[in-house]
């Protein structure tokens, strides 16, 4: 589905953390629906590295990009030396993608020199191109305030909400200084294909679908009932994306559903698709200081200004990503 009326054919774009989830998925959409498109990947790609929580540092994968045919650029957006080797190719558009993501990680530093300084390096890479920078902000923004969540009122609760705050507001004051257009988008619960690679921090459908089909209890915390999210589909993720390219003017948005599900309506929907009834088990939640538990965005700005319209509900999300939770059963494990 084309989702813009920008054609992207004859241009140069931009996808940084692009062999990661969300990354490589625009990857894909841009390849195949504008194949005259001129897409460079840059990726640090994964490596042993972990954080003392056990999850890997970076988590872009080769696999992620089979049947990929643009530029690959393996680099760091830390290293101004690597960022240097994207100098040449004047490019129109740029979705920034590339984060540590991972919102049990304790690394203050670290985060923010990935999220934030490194953002800073990026934006000045787009005003000397006169691109077009799309970023990927999120919905930990919000911390635990209470649904809807509305741009303009942010409390995060951990050092990942707060990096991606201080890019938005980093961003705010490029808009100010520079006539190019800069979008950032809070991504809420985002699932769907080529996200198994991001380990631990994959979501939770496509964690629950692989204990499910694993013959696995699938292990819920204890009031799932009550905990509710924001899932947005990855399809939609990139919808918003690609829109972006088009606002008349630049702006911080949401993007969701504007719909808030539990986790226990995830596995139910789950147990349907995939046509198994295993007994459900409820286990303490590690996470209560830093944990949101009732998500939901206000995405009629999104609607209003960029032209976004969410079109996978849970269910029928949920459906689309089954035969890549399968594949992924299959193949990986």
């Amino acid at each position: 589905m084309i989702y813009s009326d920008i054609d992207f054919n004859g241009k140069t774009v931009l996808i940084t953390g692009g062999a990661g989830f969300i990354g490589s998925n625009l990857a894909f959409y841009l390849q195949e629906n504008f194949p005259e498109c001129e897409i460079v990947v840059f990726d640090r790609f994964r490596d042993e590295e972990r954080f003392p929580n056990g999850n890997l540092k970076s988590l872009g994968h080769y696999k992620n990009l089979i049947g990929f045919n643009g530029e690959i650029i393996a680099g760091d957006i830390t290293s101004k030396e690597d960022l240097d080797r994207l100098r040449d190719f004047g490019f129109d558009y740029i979705f920034h993608q590339a984060a540590i993501s991972d919102t049990t990680a304790l690394d203050q530093n670290l985060t923010v020199r990935t999220n934030v300084n490194a953002f800073k390096d990026l934006l000045d890479l787009a005003v000397d191109n006169g691109a077009a920078m799309i970023y990927a902000s999120s919905g930990a923004v919000y911390g635990k305030l209470p649904a809807p969540h509305r741009v303009g009122a942010e409390a995060p609760a951990n050092v990942y909400g707060f990096s991606k705050l201080m890019m938005d507001n980093l961003a705010k004051e490029y808009m100010k200084k520079y006539d190019i257009l800069i979008v950032g988008l809070r991504y809420f619960n985002v699932y769907g294909p080529r996200e198994f690679f991001k380990g631990k921090t994959a979501s939770m459908i496509l964690q629950f679908g692989l204990q499910i089909l694993k013959g696995e209890s699938p292990r819920l915390f204890e009031g799932s009932e009550k905990i509710r999210r924001d899932f947005v589909y990855v399809e939609d993720i990139v919808q918003a994306n690609i829109k972006a390219c088009s606002a008349k003017e630049s702006g911080i948005y949401n993007a969701a559903t504007g719909v808030a599900r539990s986790f226990k309506d995830v596995v139910d929907i789950l147990c349907e698709e995939l046509e198994i009834h295993p007994e459900y088990e409820y286990i303490p939640n590690p996470y209560v200081k830093q944990y949101q538990f009732f998500t939901r965005a206000d995405i009629e700005p999104t609607k209003e200004k960029l032209g976004y319209s969410p079109n996978y509900s849970l269910e029928e999300g949920i459906k689309a990503d089954i035969p890549y939770i399968k594949k992924i059963f299959e193949e990986e494990l």
